[in-house]
């Protein structure tokens, strides 16, 4: 721990950070105490004073536990705080950063050097902020020499990442199974990693230093091997080769400085590296394993075919989407009026009275319509639920409901539950009905 002491102004008092600390002191997620100074704007006498900065390491400590823990433990890579949250209610123990879907989705370029140090260490501050779960952050290449991966370090420190990841492409880097991967030599690699682990020790921190060569590609599976061998004496947490070839590729590996963690990437839809189940990867000797594409390619996808059906007059179809209801319960929505409730003010009641309720999104447009078909035969030919506010586009589904004004019919319902909206025979005798849920 270090000592801390600071000089408070008497009036108009700005901070600045020292020691590794960034003036967001809330976001400090280390233990340790940290000098800075409070300077005054005017010539009055400063007092002394001496402050103590708590910051939490549980994100490290939960993250070092889990390496320590029996089996293999899964990580879907995020991309920014919404996915990370999606992973952590899915259950998941930990998360990862992918800097290929953070390059994709905030900057719509590929990830082949363009996402900057600022940039990745912003997504990265939302990222670990949003959740409880330990995040281990995709850092590149550390953004240059060894000075720049120390800076680095502190920063993913002060970020609240619970562990980093540093590979040893040169620069600009790239994804690691694309094409003309290059590497610095080993001397400057392990060069990094010793920058990193005095980074870690200088802030006071316990950040999981992952350690990554992409060697393998660049120039051979024995040189992938002496590096990573390197990079665990080196002070590496855990160690990590990319792009990989085959299983026996990946049982060498694992058999490569025993006692030191071992991290796979499971790159889905088509990389150098076999897709293997959680069960395999143990038992050639993984400890942790990242899926990179899978939040950000599911995501793609589903964008294009939603575009596509509203370009086409439609909107995408009911089990391609949750429900509004279940966005904003997704979101938040519902435990932050449940929260917002111990704050309430007399004025805040009586408005609540008067307007009938607090939530601009609940009434009608928040429940589900249900539409049911049946031919003239008695066979079911349609039952399908579309949600209540997004009635436009619905007559390409059902010609039949072209003249009905259902957004009337649903105002006249407002407080009906449950009930029967429509129920008629079209040209052809097919019953049609419409139910309100």
């Amino acid at each position: 721990m270090m000592s801390c002491s600071a000089t408070v102004g008497r009036a108009g008092a700005t901070a600045t950070a020292g020691g590794g600390c960034v003036p967001h002191l809330h976001h400090f997620r280390t233990s340790f105490s940290s000098p800075f100074q409070l300077q005054s704007h005017r010539n009055s006498k400063p007092l002394r004073a001496t402050i103590t900065i708590s910051c939490s390491s549980n994100k490290a400590k939960q993250l070092r536990e889990i390496l320590d823990s029996p089996g293999v433990h899964q990580g879907p890579a995020c991309f920014d705080a919404l996915s990370a949250n999606l992973v952590q209610s899915a259950g998941f123990p930990l998360c990862f950063t992918s800097g290929f879907s953070i390059s994709a989705s905030r900057l719509g370029l590929p990830d082949t050097g363009y996402l900057s140090y600022g940039e990745i260490f912003d997504q990265g501050l939302l990222i670990t902020q949003s959740v409880d779960i330990p995040v281990i952050g995709d850092a590149d290449n550390g953004y240059g020499n060894a000075m720049n991966v120390k800076r680095t370090v502190k920063g993913y420190v002060n970020a609240g990442f619970a562990g980093i990841i540093l590979e040893d492409q040169v620069s600009p880097k790239a994804c690691g199974h694309t094409q003309g991967r290059k590497v610095v030599s080993r001397e400057e690699a392990v060069m990094r990693i010793k920058a990193a682990v005095d980074a870690r020790n200088e802030s006071g921190s316990d950040i999981v230093i992952v350690a990554r060569t992409d060697a393998r590609q660049a120039l051979s599976l024995d040189e992938a091997l002496y590096r990573s061998r390197a990079f665990a004496d080196a002070g590496a947490d855990v160690v990590f080769i990319d792009a990989l070839a085959s299983r026996q590729e990946m049982e060498a590996f694992c058999q490569v400085s025993p006692l030191v963690p071992k991290m796979a990437n499971m790159l889905e839809g088509g990389g150098k590296t076999s897709i293997l189940t959680p069960l395999e990867l143990e038992d050639i000797g993984y400890k942790i394993v990242a899926y990179p594409l899978s939040l950000i390619g599911v995501s793609i996808r589903a964008m294009q075919d939603a575009l596509t059906a509203i370009k086409g007059g439609r909107i995408p179809p009911p089990g391609s989407m949750p429900t509004f209801e279940e966005i904003k319960d997704t979101l938040g929505f519902n435990a932050y009026y449940e929260e917002e409730k111990r704050y309430a003010t007399s004025t805040d009641q009586l408005l609540s009275k008067r307007d009938g309720s607090r939530d601009p999104f609940s009434g009608i447009w928040s429940r589900t319509l249900r539409i049911k078909i049946t031919g003239r035969d008695g066979v079911e030919k349609l039952d399908l639920r579309i949600p209540a506010g997004f009635l436009d586009g619905i007559t390409n589904t059902v010609p039949a409901l072209g003249g009905v004004n259902l957004k009337k019919l649903l105002d006249d319902a407002t407080d009906e539950i449950g009930g029967k909206l429509l129920d008629f025979n079209d040209r052809m005798g097919d019953r049609i009905q419409v139910f309100l849920e």
